[in-house]
């Protein structure tokens, strides 16, 4: 908090396990509602100076955070894998790759971005919107923190961070991070803490100017509430059942390929994830051969290990919700493929990790529990579709409309397949993931748009003058 680390008021410590292996990993302190006073009154003490700097100053901050997280990379994967049991080649390959870069996304974007328009008389100006909470959920605990704050200081605004209390290594790296690279006292600060209690604070507090909250729907619903007396803004990214539609003509390789990255990449504790696979019903033998095929090579254990490709979900109680969607799976009559209920054979040391089994259901209906619910682990539910308009219907009858992907060797039908689906974003052909774009869905899944210029946007107000004359 303004530039130094603050022993809370609070004060009331909470042990950290390791996802791999149930062990204690360190402890935190938890900051409470006099904490987040603290925080907000820096934050705002620090706006005025800050949101008066320019945008060439802004994007020097920026490029000077990108070097120093650089520098730090190796730190944030360990930290990553730590507290969510990410592989420490994904952590390496996806988690940090895909954080880093927000800073120098967002300064170029801002470099790009004309923030007064001149219309004759009338002036319209862009400017920050103020103190801004962010709020940060523990699936991808280096990415969500490092886009919110870029897309925060690029605008101009002060923040206050609260991670997720189960995934805070990586935030806390993110604030040496930011001192080392010269981020003005009280334009940055974190607090650790309980979402009930400081997010709840946060939410409601007067001096608050927005509040960015990635999470679930139900806590979204309390977020605005709390946030409504005030009036402030609130921006939100929500939950996905995310459908790939596999058209006639697709590559199945390609089809595997993205069911397996995208669906069961990160233990499946992804918001995008791939969990709903549309399938012709003529290729779906072929498709759950190759698939099947595939998850047999895949190396679930240890995630220090440089070949594991899935490690543990990142506690016991998500370990429960995985198993809870798996026996409703086979209850409700889906076909289980592969996975299913328990753990997989694991040494010793790793028995008491949070493990779940790559998980596959056909003859899934989209009306059945794990194709309507957001399951957050890796379990994939295939359904079958006749017609290629048969499965839009299915892959948009759904009350999110995060993340779509499509997989076919007519580009051009490819991309109108995608035109038509009801989500923020859309992946063709097993593509990688775009970090310089917006990222946001339609319904259930959110409102507002992150990162880039996109981000910036949604922290900035807009000002008309009129009469202007000099």
């Amino acid at each position: 908090m303004n530039g130094e680390w603050t022993t809370p008021v609070d004060g009331t410590v909470q042990e950290l396990t390791d996802p791999a292996t149930g062990l204690r990993s360190g402890r935190i302190i938890l900051g409470g509602g006099a904490d987040v006073d603290r925080a907000v009154r820096a934050a705002r003490e620090a706006f005025p100076a800050f949101s008066a700097t320019s945008p060439a100053e802004r994007i020097e901050l920026l490029e000077a955070i990108g070097a120093e997280y650089a520098r730090r990379a190796e730190d944030m994967a360990q930290a990553v894998t730590a507290e969510l049991g990410s592989p420490i080649s994904l952590s390496r390959t996806l988690h940090v790759p895909a954080a880093q870069p927000q800073f120098h996304h967002a300064a170029e974007a801002l470099g790009r971005m004309d923030l007064v328009d001149r219309r004759g008389s009338t002036w319209v100006r862009r400017e920050p919107i103020g103190v801004c909470a962010l709020i940060t959920p523990w699936n991808y605990p280096a990415l969500q923190p490092a886009g919110k704050v870029a897309s925060a200081l690029a605008a101009g605004c002060t923040v206050v961070l609260k991670p997720a209390q189960t995934a805070p290594y990586s935030a806390l790296l993110l604030a040496e991070i930011l001192d080392a690279a010269g981020v003005p006292a009280g334009v940055f600060n974190l607090i650790l803490g309980r979402g009930s209690v400081v997010g709840g604070v946060l939410n409601a507090h007067e001096d608050v100017d927005m509040v960015s909250f990635t999470g679930s729907g139900p806590v979204a619903v309390g977020v605005s509430a709390a946030a409504a007396p005030t009036a402030k803004r609130v921006l939100t990214e929500l939950g996905g059942k995310s459908p790939q539609i596999v058209l006639p003509d697709a590559d199945l390789d390609v089809a595997v390929g993205t069911a397996v990255t995208y669906g069961l990449g990160n233990s499946g504790q992804t918001c995008g994830a791939a969990s709903r696979t549309l399938v012709p019903r003529e290729r779906l033998g072929a498709f759950l051969d190759a698939l099947t095929a595939r998850i047999d090579q895949l190396k679930v254990g240890d995630p220090q290990a440089e070949d594991t490709f899935m490690g543990p979900v990142v506690s016991a109680g998500q370990w429960d919700t995985v198993q809870n969607y798996i026996r409703q799976g086979i209850d409700q009559g889906a076909r289980l493929v592969t996975g299913g209920l328990g753990k997989p054979g694991l040494p010793a040391a790793l028995q008491d990790g949070h493990f779940a089994r790559p998980t596959v259901f056909a003859d899934v209906t989209n009306d059945m529990t794990i194709a309507r619910e957001e399951i957050f682990g890796p379990v994939l539910s295939v359904i079958t579709y006749d017609t290629v308009d048969e499965a839009l219907r299915i892959a948009n009858d759904s009350p999110f409309g995060l993340c779509g992907y499509v997989t076919g060797t007519d580009p051009l039908r490819a991309r109108a397949v995608a035109e038509q689906m009801r989500t923020g974003y859309v992946l063709i052909n097993d593509a990688d993931f775009d970090f310089n774009t917006s990222w946001g869905g339609y319904k259930q899944s959110g409102n507002g748009r992150e990162w880039a210029g996109f981000g910036i946007g949604e922290y900035l107000e807009t000002k008309s003058i009129v009469g202007v004359t000099a």
